[in-house]
């Protein structure tokens, strides 16, 4: 979505000093803005998932016995054939889920980014009898010189030293920001379950695009991304923020079933409301001598 939105309304690089993104997931667009935006003082991530922000806790303050704790898991792991690997996986998933009260919080979180990489598709599912932590089927299991970027992990170590972390309510770190911010709203799907199994329904959307509108009237930047239900909800509800659509097509555990049985790419729209500013802040308004790095 980051260059459709560069397009439109335009990606903000000036006007702020904090960025605030309160359902952070994996961050892209956060990475985005440390990368093109060098004038940012701070940023602040929230997601509810502990489980996941205690990954980003242990790689910002702890990341040499992190990758340690990774590498006792990867590189027998990867000594392995395919059904032994499939069995490695398995057990190291069950203990995560059932037998880890003895691990510190830094071996918690370095065995389950082991197996997110080794995981279907990287993603963070769970099941009642996981008692709601990290449940995803193994992937394809076919590593060949490595499980993870160790670089990568390094450049995250560097990037999260000017983040504050927050897992809770999205308010709860909202309400922690005193400078001009640019607030960007990724929330589950209206009507979508997180992962303990509430309900994110439309009074929940309502009661955040009400403070979306209140941080636009007191100077702030905000953005809010959603799916297009293709009800009037977003145009009823947007009062002075601008709204954008964007028609984009689902892949990865996004499909539609034929009536044959086959399976394909689900065709959507998405929708985006944001601070009527924005267009004025593209980046052809930049200060002379900042460099905003394009997007293939």
């Amino acid at each position: 979505m980051i260059p459709k939105y560069q397009e439109t309304p335009g990606i903000p690089y000036t006007g702020y000093d904090t960025y605030v993104e309160p359902f952070f997931g994996g961050g892209a667009m956060m990475i985005h803005m440390y990368e093109n935006n060098p004038n940012i003082k701070r940023f602040v991530l929230n997601d509810i998932n502990t489980e996941i922000v205690g990954l980003y806790h242990a790689i910002k303050n702890h990341v040499a016995e992190f990758i340690r704790i990774v590498d006792s898991y990867a590189d027998p792991y990867l000594k392995m054939d395919k059904a032994a690997r499939k069995v490695f996986y398995y057990e190291t998933r069950k203990k995560y889920a059932t037998d880890y009260q003895g691990w510190g919080t830094t071996e918690e979180s370095a065995v389950l980014y082991f197996l997110m990489k080794t995981a279907f598709n990287g993603i963070w599912q769970s099941t009642k009898e996981a008692n709601g932590r990290f449940c995803t089927p193994c992937g394809l299991l076919n590593h060949t010189t490595h499980v993870y970027d160790k670089d990568n992990v390094m450049e995250w170590n560097k990037f999260l030293q000017k983040v504050d972390i927050y897992s809770g309510n999205w308010a709860d770190c909202t309400g922690q920001i005193e400078d001009t911010a640019l607030y960007f709203f990724d929330p589950p799907y209206r009507d979508s379950f997180t992962q303990y199994n509430q309900v994110f329904g439309d009074d929940r959307h309502l009661e955040l695009i009400d403070f979306c509108k209140t941080a636009d009237q007191a100077g702030h930047l905000v953005m809010y991304c959603n799916r297009d239900a293709g009800d009037d909800f977003y145009t009823a509800n947007q009062g002075q923020l601008d709204i954008a659509y964007y028609d984009i097509t689902y892949t990865a555990g996004r499909r539609s079933t034929n009536e044959d049985g086959k399976k394909q790419a689900k065709v959507a729209r998405e929708v985006l409301l944001y601070s009527p500013r924005i267009p004025t802040l593209k980046p052809s308004d930049l200060p002379e001598g900042f460099y905003v790095e394009s997007v293939a």
